[in-house]
């Protein structure tokens, strides 16, 4: 299958060409074969770009994509209690067939947003590896990994299960811990094993407010990131998820490694963590991307949020307008993402070579017409419904905003109020 993208405003994120070009793209299979001005070959489909914006698609992170059954029911909870007193509780009673529903959902969600790419922890891996197989969506995904002992050993019992029976090419593993406050030593060194025996990344949330940092340094009397060093973890490739509150004494332990953080705004602000000060990680060289969290936090997957609240935050805390700029948040979406997951050199930027995930976006609509800078305009409006078509690895998966996949819509709400219902 060969598609034409013809004459878009294409926006690669391929720092050595120009931030906008009038081009064509074409994709064959799943890479992108051409981009350039005026294609003269074959074709299968054209897909008419003109007056539209044509970029990599965008990558999240750090999300819990089976969480969207808790969309909309935090408000007023600070983070511990949220968890203990409400999302735990519920989360022990889902099954692999809730997982696969409320995982198809967040996928839809991600689609029709512009997200081709994502790295998940959570549960009831059968479930949603069901869902990222039936999709053909692209990502990263760890069986979280929590608890001391027997728990641990179980839940690392089902991961090995998970990597002898991964078949799907578009998703990579990682090994998901969940946090220092929810493992112990003994756990974190069984985490690192797994990571050397299978050379995988680690995705674990870290430092995600003043009292989870408060919390580990009572236990080890070490900050956050001096525990990962001391048993090992640092060596490896990771995602800390949050770093909202990390000292100079843990940039410095991180910075020069390939360790990414991970920042979440919506969801920090949600849950009253703080605001993570990512102008001073991104000064030391360390490199930053963006995540949604769960929607029972972050609310939304639509990435064009995100991208715009940490923008106006970044220049707030610093009171400095130019702090930051709309080009380098667009980055954290898509070729930062990319490095921190491991796949800058297949997705992240339009490149001839890279993977074909791709997304084209309208903004030829009343309200937005009148933009003089196109960046600016989908950095801070890009969450109004702009992505017309999206295609991960070669694939039309929506196009003019209709979803090209097999998924009763109307069948799959019922199922969640179903879920809903049964779980009170």
């Amino acid at each position: 299958m060969k598609i034409w993208i013809r004459n878009g405003y294409v926006i690669s994120m391929d720092e050595k060409k120009e931030i906008i070009t009038q081009e064509d793209i074409v994709i064959e299979n799943d890479i992108i074969l051409f981009i350039g001005k005026n294609y003269k070959g074959s074709y299968d489909k054209i897909i008419d770009a003109k007056d539209r914006y044509v970029l990599p698609g965008l990558i999240n992170c750090h999300t819990h994509l089976g969480m969207s059954i808790f969309k909309g029911t935090n408000d007023n909870y600070p983070l511990d209690k949220w968890l203990k007193e409400y999302i735990w509780p519920i989360e022990d009673q889902l099954t692999d067939e809730d997982m696969y529903d409320t995982t198809l959902l967040s996928i839809i969600e991600m689609i029709k947003t512009g997200t081709t790419c994502f790295n998940d922890m959570y549960y009831n891996w059968k479930g949603s590896m069901k869902a990222f197989s039936e999709t053909g969506i692209r990502g990263v995904y760890g069986r979280c990994l929590i608890g001391e002992k027997e728990e641990w050993d179980k839940r690392e019992k089902d991961f090995e299960e998970l990597y002898q029976s991964n078949k799907n090419d578009l998703i990579k593993l990682s090994i998901g811990i969940h946090s220092l406050y929810t493992t112990n030593i003994d756990s974190l060194i069984k985490g690192e094993h797994l990571a050397t025996k299978y050379h995988l990344p680690i995705h674990i949330h870290l430092s995600e407010n003043k009292e989870e940092v408060k919390t580990i340094k009572n236990r080890y009397q070490m900050e956050p990131i001096q525990v990962l060093e001391k048993y090992g973890l640092l060596k490896h490739k990771m995602v800390i998820a949050h770093g909202t509150f990390l000292s100079k004494k843990e940039i410095n332990l991180i910075k020069g490694k390939d360790i990414s953080i991970c920042t979440n705004p919506i969801s920090n602000l949600n849950l009253g963590c703080g605001i993570s000060d990512i102008s001073s990680y991104r000064k030391e060289g360390i490199n930053v991307c963006l995540g949604t969290d769960g929607v029972g936090s972050g609310n939304t997957l639509n990435l064009f949020y995100h991208m715009s609240m940490v923008d106006n935050l970044q220049k707030g805390i610093y009171q400095d307008p130019t702090i930051m700029s709309s080009y380098e948040v667009l980055k954290m979406a898509t070729i930062n993402g990319a490095k921190a997951l491991g796949l800058e050199n297949f997705i992240g930027s339009l490149e001839v070579g890279k993977n074909a995930d791709i997304i084209i976006l309208d903004i030829d609509e009343i309200d937005k017409c009148t933009t003089t800078n196109p960046i600016i305009q989908i950095v801070h409006n890009g969450w109004n419904n702009y992505v017309d078509t999206t295609i991960v690895n070669g694939k039309i998966v929506m196009e003019k905003k209709e979803l090209k996949m097999n998924i009763d819509i109307h069948k799959l709400q019922n199922k969640m109020k179903e879920i809903q219902e049964r779980l009170k």
